[in-house]
């Protein structure tokens, strides 16, 4: 990670390796710099942990985050299992930088990282993960075309309907995937993958 001033404010620069661990003890030390324009920059592979680290700080030092320059990023799925699934498309990742609302749909080759909320009545597909830093209300395919190491990764997954590959995970009339556990001000993320056939969604600590 690299944090160096330009002359609209500051350049966060993610690199390959970057953790949230490695992102909040760097940047802990470094606030002051933070409380201004700080444009993102991902180079390499994403961790949305990392990514939603780092906008995290840039938030409580009172900053604004900036453009997000991202031109090669990709988000790395779960191994696949020795087994016949096919293979993530190598399309590159799309950053969204702005909350999705309703009558919104999005159609991504590759994966996508939404920075902000999905509400209800938006919709996003895509050929990989689907990675939401706010919270995901509306509906999610992630792995269209039957790639079923895709994830669905949210803080926290409130949708009426989540689909991974070919699977379908439906939450009950009035209620969230996760029965709506958390509280908005108190946001858990949480990680969707197929595993044997059936959408698991476990708490990220």
């Amino acid at each position: 990670m690299k944090l160096r001033g330009t002359l609209g404010g500051m350049n966060l620069l993610l690199e390959p390796g970057d953790t949230a661990d490695s992102v909040n003890e760097s940047l802990a030390v470094r606030a002051d710099l933070l409380g201004t324009h700080v444009t993102l920059e991902v180079q390499g592979d994403a961790d949305p942990l990392a990514l939603e680290a780092a906008l995290a700080h840039v938030r409580a030092a009172g900053g604004t985050p900036g453009r997000i320059r991202a031109p090669r990023v990709t988000v790395t799925a779960p191994a696949p299992a020795p087994d016949t699934r096919p293979p993530l498309p190598p399309a590159r990742t799309v950053i969204v930088p702005n909350t999705l609302r309703a009558g919104f749909r999005g159609e991504y080759p590759g994966s996508v990282i939404v920075l902000g909320d999905v509400n209800p009545g938006a919709e996003i597909v895509a050929g990989g993960d689907v990675i939401v830093i706010g919270a995901l209300r509306g509906v999610a395919h992630a792995g269209s075309g039957g790639h079923s190491d895709a994830i669905v990764w949210a803080r926290p997954i409130a949708s009426a309907q989540i689909r991974i590959g070919d699977a379908v995970a439906r939450a009950p009339e009035g209620s969230s995937l996760n029965n709506m556990r958390h509280r908005d001000d108190q946001p858990t993320a949480e990680i969707a993958r197929l595993n044997a056939g059936v959408i698991q969604i476990d708490t990220q600590k």
